[in-house]
């Protein structure tokens, strides 16, 4: 699953450099022992990986799959040097490195139209039909005809927009309601439920809950024309959450724990895959949001690493100098290869590795 996505995030990259005349030298699907390789009529190696966790395009001027400049473009002949991507203005650069995860964020909008033109959206109010007798809305006083205006100043108008608020909670964590009661505007303090979920592979889940039913489900149509702006929004929001999360887990509201890599994809690729073909295309579109949202991330050796240089050099107005950008990039990677042992490690853990080493240990 991981190599078509990296696939079409890399000929973002591609296409949009072969627009600005910059010559591709190599376009890989994977890394490490080549599996298979061959030449397009324009000099372009393409190559295959053993290893398919990543990909690359080098364009003429790099010195590595990094994209830093290697200083022999400057000895070529005047052709040859504007084919090669450090002869090219810094905003050509910018949008040549912001394809990449812009297509990423593009394929998966398009999916969630599908979806939308399909199956339509749910446009269900905030009125509370049900209180779930027990749970923390009964707890907080909270009544049915009850209309949610916002959660902690963030309004809400749909169930869905309500349900994505509080999965970004944590269970028991405290937040304030504002509510319509028969025309009075009222705030009420509640601390979220937990709801324990366990799907058919054994996976267990905790989320948080308030509590309620909706007093009705609202569903509508939508037009073809209208199912791209609605794949847009349900991306934004999904990129929203996926920032929420980053920052819970940076400062210490979510356990890092919940940190997943190759074989946490994997697994799940392979349940959502025996759910059938629309859950499996459904996680495809999550995953590929996750790939253009981390890429933009500020992170040397990253796409948003690169245009955070290129935007340092747009207000200095010359580059950053390359020793600079040396130390910054072997210190991203670093950082993406401790990333990478840690979530295998995580990975590792959450199939019971570890408990069962102990117990042989022990």
């Amino acid at each position: 699953m991981i190599g078509p996505l990296v696939f079409i995030h890399e000929m973002g990259h591609y296409l949009v450099g072969r627009w600005f005349g910059v010559h591709a030298e190599t376009f890989s699907i994977g890394f490490g022992h080549e599996l298979k390789a061959w030449h397009d009529k324009r000099g372009t190696r393409w190559r295959i990986g053993a290893l398919p966790l990543g990909g690359y395009v080098k364009f003429a001027g790099d010195a590595g799959v990094a994209s830093e400049a290697d200083p022999a473009w400057l000895e070529l002949s005047p052709e040859e040097r504007q084919r090669c991507f450090p002869a090219k203005p810094v905003w050509q650069r910018a949008l040549i490195v912001l394809a990449g995860p812009v297509v990423n964020l593009l394929f998966a909008a398009l999916v969630l139209a599908g979806f939308a033109y399909i199956h339509g959206e749910n446009v269900t109010p905030t009125r509370i039909g049900a209180v779930v007798e027990g749970g923390a809305a009964d707890a907080a006083g909270l009544r049915p005809g009850d209309r949610i205006l916002a959660i902690d100043g963030e309004k809400v108008e749909l169930f869905p927009q309500l349900s994505k608020a509080v999965m970004t909670r944590l269970p028991g964590e405290e937040v304030t309601l504002e509510l319509d009661r028969a025309g009075r505007v009222m705030e009420v303090p509640l601390a979220l439920g937990t709801r324990v979920e366990r799907d058919r592979f054994g996976n267990e889940y905790r989320i948080a809950q308030i509590g309620i039913q909706a007093a009705e489900s609202v569903q509508r149509d939508v037009s073809l024309a209208e199912a791209p702006i609605v794949g847009l929004r349900r991306t934004g929001e999904l990129i929203a959450m996926m920032a929420n999360g980053l920052v819970d887990i940076i400062t210490g509201r979510r356990a890092i724990s919940e940190l997943g890599g190759p074989l946490k994809i994997a697994q799940i690729s392979g349940e959502q895959a025996a759910l059938g073909p629309e859950a499996l295309i459904a996680f495809i579109a999550l995953v590929s949001i996750n790939l253009g949202f981390i890429n933009l991330l500020p992170i040397p050796m990253l796409d948003g690493g690169h245009l955070f240089f290129y935007g340092i050099e747009a207000i200095q107005r010359r580059p950053v100098s390359p020793r600079f950008q040396e130390i910054a990039f072997r210190s991203g990677m670093a950082l993406l290869l401790g990333l990478m042992v840690f979530v295998t490690v995580n990975d590792l853990g959450s199939f019971g590795l570890w408990r069962g080493l102990s117990g042989l240990i022990g």
